[in-house]
């Protein structure tokens, strides 16, 4: 190594939810660290997220509730927690859409619903709601079904990002991957910046789909990543009730997830995913619109949404690859092979984000890795500090 060194606990490479997570906890709890972003804080996957805070019961309505099942049921109550400034990261300020997600039944299936309602598994987690208090969108007398709801919550993910961001402004900063690299010297990796390097005691790869590259400049194969395709859809209209609900279909999984945003002019915007969004991952986007819209027409029939404009969002899923491909279960952290300090985590889901946090706190003491530098974080001061990601409904829209 050349030029300075700068020596530090935690060094995080990904600024989305992953990252931004750790950090404020990490940081909390006496570390010290540092994040570096070559894009924008919650670019990709983070931005793309509906801000659902689930506790698992789309998963648990599908018959899967094992132990990891319950790391889920107990995350909207942590996340609550945060948001009340009490817990281990400090969410407030962060705006919440909906302290409520609804589940209604699609056409002739409530029979279905019934039973699947009657598990063990589900009692104390769903509640039936009256029809004077149905989300606006299902207040139709044509609606036959009934409506629940669960105990999860909808946060706003672009003042997530930001609240996360600003509560470690100093320790957050761009990097620029062809002046910046990262390097390993025998069994242990550092990071490159110009004329100084910075040594970590833990280096944790939070990257998203940038992990997979990351893992590769270190000479390693493992962690082995995945990527699950899914294409969402947008459509900003001129209902201006909100509504955040899954509609169940004849599969275990919801046919359609509902979120509702606005954009930069506060006009309505509903978030489209669910089946939907994962069974056209591949197709043609006017394709996708137009199954949209019919999916709408079946589901919503009474619902007028006046003129509106459509888009789809094609985002990867990236996680650890698992042997089924199937979707990962529990957030995750793993060592990377040959490489004694350096980690690559994925929290496979935003509701997950505390998990995962926890999850690299337990291993790095598992490991006796302590606070220990006191860094001068004034030395990265060359370094620009990364912008916000722009929410995808200001960009798909004129």
């Amino acid at each position: 190594m050349s030029g300075r060194e700068l020596h530090i606990d935690i060094a995080i490479i990904g600024g989305g939810i992953a990252g931004l997570w750790t950090l404020n906890q990490l940081r909390n709890r006496g570390y010290s660290a540092a994040l570096f972003e070559h894009k924008a804080l919650g670019s990709d996957q983070t931005i793309g997220s509906q801000g659902m805070i689930h506790g698992g019961m789309k998963y648990a309505l599908a018959g899967s509730w094992g132990r990891d099942a319950q790391t889920l049921s107990a995350m909207p109550a942590v996340w609550r927690q945060c948001l009340a400034g009490g817990g281990k990261v400090d969410l407030r300020g962060v705006k919440v859409l909906s302290e409520d997600f609804f589940l209604w039944s699609g056409p002739g299936l409530q029979a279905r619903l019934n039973s699947l309602l009657a598990s063990k598994f589900l009692r104390g987690h769903i509640e039936t709601v009256t029809p004077q208090d149905y989300p606006a969108p299902l207040r139709s007398a044509d609606y036959r079904g009934r409506v629940y709801r669960l105990a999860d919550l909808v946060v706003d993910v672009p003042s997530l990002v930001y609240t996360l961001a600003s509560r470690q402004r100093e320790a957050v900063f761009g990097i620029d991957w062809e002046r910046a690299r990262l390097l390993r010297q025998g069994a242990r990796a550092a990071l490159l910046l110009g004329e100084i390097t910075v040594v970590p005691q833990q280096l944790l790869l939070t990257a998203g789909a940038g992990n997979a590259n990351l893992i590769a400049a270190l000479g390693c194969e493992q962690p082995a990543m995945q990527r699950r395709p899914l294409q969402q859809v947008l459509v900003r209209h001129h209902y201006d009730a909100p509504f955040y609900g899954h509609c169940m279909g004849a599969r275990p999984s919801p046919r359609l997830t509902v979120s509702s945003h606005r954009d930069r002019n506060g006009r309505p915007v509903w978030y489209l995913g669910g089946d939907l969004a994962t069974d056209a991952a591949e197709e043609d986007p006017a394709q996708l619109i137009a199954r949209a819209r019919r999916e709408l027409a079946v589901l919503l029939p009474w619902l007028e949404l006046g003129a509106s404009e459509w888009a789809t969002l094609r985002l990867d899923r990236a996680e650890p690859r698992q042997a089924t491909s199937l979707r990962p279960e529990r957030a995750f952290v793993g060592k990377l092979d040959g490489v004694e300090n350096a980690r690559a985590a994925w929290p496979t889901k935003l509701t997950l984000s505390p998990d995962l946090a926890d999850e690299v706190e337990r291993q790095l003491q598992a490991d006796n890795i302590r606070p220990l530098h006191r860094p001068d974080l004034a030395a990265l001061g060359h370094l620009p500090r990364p912008p916000l990601a722009t929410p995808y409904w200001d960009t798909l829209f004129p």
